[in-house]
């Protein structure tokens, strides 16, 4: 059967979900050989090997915390000339993204980004992918080369499938370009103890109906109850009440989770195109004309500040 390089997104070896969602649809495609680089790489194995990788191929050297991406690059060129595999599978991070980019143009190869699923062709791998502000859905393939696909966070549920997960050491050589962009600095980012919110299952966010920074509070309080992210419309970014880093919408971050709540969102296709491949979509608005209607599965025409702590106070006492 042939393989399929998967690229390890991970922290100090604890693998991230999204990596392994990769391996759940690289089974549909071939034998998943996982590629994890950087300082832990050795660790990311029982976790790989849990889920279907074959073969985990590792390497650590100092260019990969030192410097941006090409040295990434330079190490998945590597593991494609020693695998020759049927696909190249990358989470659809902007740095994922990047990396397949720069990986497609050294092999000569097309590329796919964004894909939401993915299953086996006579011709090669097919995609699908949510286009023009996920208006349309389309399934497509590389015509030439080996096909290198990212693939967003949420778009397959994570199956263990234990398999050998044999550890093989990756001989790289760095380019000269490795070296040409240097990190100088790192500020980390302070926890805030909600999951990620391009990878997160469920996701409330809030929109210009908050009204005000101070009654974010509201929303981050469904949040919590529900384990969710914190999401936010550009127009409550804007209007500083919420990090831009929580944008959702097209020139925030595009979600794609379970579960997403919208509260006083008024459902402009600028914030639609970033959660509209959502699983369920619910929308809690006061204006029953509001467009954010015409997408969801659920939908509550009142006050997000009756509503929503009723429904914080709901989801506690099933909790229990």
């Amino acid at each position: 059967m042939a393989e399929v390089l998967v690229y390890v997104d991970h922290v100090d070896g604890a693998v991230r979900k999204p990596t392994l969602e990769l391996l759940t649809l690289a089974r549909r495609l071939g034998e998943p050989v996982a590629v994890a680089l950087g300082a832990g790489a050795e660790n990311t194995a029982s976790a790989l090997a849990e889920h279907g990788a074959v073969k985990v191929l590792t390497h650590d050297a100092p260019e990969y915390a030192d410097y941006l991406v090409v040295p990434k690059v330079d190490a998945l060129q590597a593991a494609y000339e020693q695998v020759s595999p049927a696909a190249v599978l990358v989470p659809s991070s902007a740095e994922g993204k990047e990396i397949a980019a720069r990986l497609a143009v050294r092999i000569g190869s097309g590329i796919i980004t964004d894909a939401v699923d993915l299953e086996a062709g006579d011709e090669g791998p097919v995609a699908t992918q949510s286009a023009f502000a996920a208006s349309f859905t389309t399934k497509s393939r590389v015509s030439k080369g080996t096909p290198v696909i990212t693939v967003k966070p949420n778009s397959a549920a994570v199956e263990a499938a234990p398999a050998a997960g044999a550890v093989e050491a990756l001989n790289v050589s760095f380019s000269d370009k490795a070296t040409g962009t240097k990190v100088t600095g790192r500020t980390p980012r302070e926890s805030t103890g909600r999951p990620e919110l391009t990878e997160a299952a469920i996701v409330v966010s809030g929109g210009r109906g908050v009204n005000g920074a101070e009654n974010f509070a509201i929303i981050e309080a469904l949040a919590d109850s529900l384990g969710a992210a914190v999401g936010a419309s550009r127009a409550a970014v804007d209007a500083g009440w919420y990090p831009h880093t929580n944008q959702v919408g097209q020139t925030g971050k595009s979600v794609s989770p379970q579960l997403y709540i919208a509260s006083g969102i008024s459902g402009a296709i600028q914030h639609r195109a970033g959660m509209q491949t959502s699983k369920t979509i619910v929308a809690i608005n006061k204006d029953s004309e509001a467009p954010i209607f015409d997408l969801v599965d659920y939908g509550v025409v009142g006050d997000l500040f009756d509503v929503v702590p009723q429904l914080t106070e709901e989801v506690k006492t099933r909790k229990g």
